[in-house]
């Protein structure tokens, strides 16, 4: 998808797959607006070193939040979540569910995190520089190793394990990624 000033985001997103937060605006735009369709719950707990704000354009979803004064929203079209820097949080699609993610034009560092579903504890969590690694990259990364190791979705406290991640509804992000490695540098 290229990007440009204007477009209709509803049509341009039923290219996109779960959780592509494909970035629409011109490059040197800031803040920068990030685009995804999302079907099924987020396959981890996001986190951005810099505010983000989340805006339901279509359906309806639950976003989730640790370590925060409120624990989730209910989000209908035209709602908007503001989700502090360093805060976990997940978005789980009522149904079929277009948002918006606003975040800085640099966002520095991002983190992926897994939590026991018996007790809480954090289970696994990759970081990555945003300016060396583009977010699509790091979740199909961080995913993958996740995946790949049983010791990583296993709880020490509980003893819970994880399930593995279905990874089919995010076979877009290696492509995703590699388009943004490929465009030209802005200032």
């Amino acid at each position: 998808m290229k990007r440009r000033r204007m477009l209709h985001a509803l049509k341009a997103a039923q290219e996109l797959g779960d959780y592509a937060e494909m970035p629409i605006l011109p490059a040197d735009v800031d803040p920068q607006a990030h685009l995804s369709r999302n079907t099924v719950m987020q396959p981890f707990w996001l986190i951005c070193s810099k505010d983000t704000v989340l805006v339901q354009m279509s359906g309806t979803a639950v976003v989730h939040l640790k370590d925060s004064s409120v624990n989730r929203f209910s989000t209908e079209i035209g709602d908007h979540v503001y989700i502090p820097a360093g805060t976990p949080h997940r978005i789980v699609p009522r149904e079929e569910s277009v948002q918006l993610r606003y975040k800085a034009r640099r966002p520095d560092l991002e983190a992926v995190a897994w939590y026991c579903t018996g007790c809480d504890r954090e289970l696994h969590r990759v970081d990555w520089d945003t300016a060396e690694t583009v977010a699509q990259q790091g979740y199909y990364d961080a995913c993958a190793e996740f995946n790949a190791n049983e010791a990583l979705r296993s709880c020490a406290g509980c003893g819970t394990t994880y399930p593995r991640i279905d990874m089919t509804p995010f076979s877009g992000w290696p492509e995703i990624a590699k388009q943004l490695r490929d465009e030209p540098a802005t200032a």
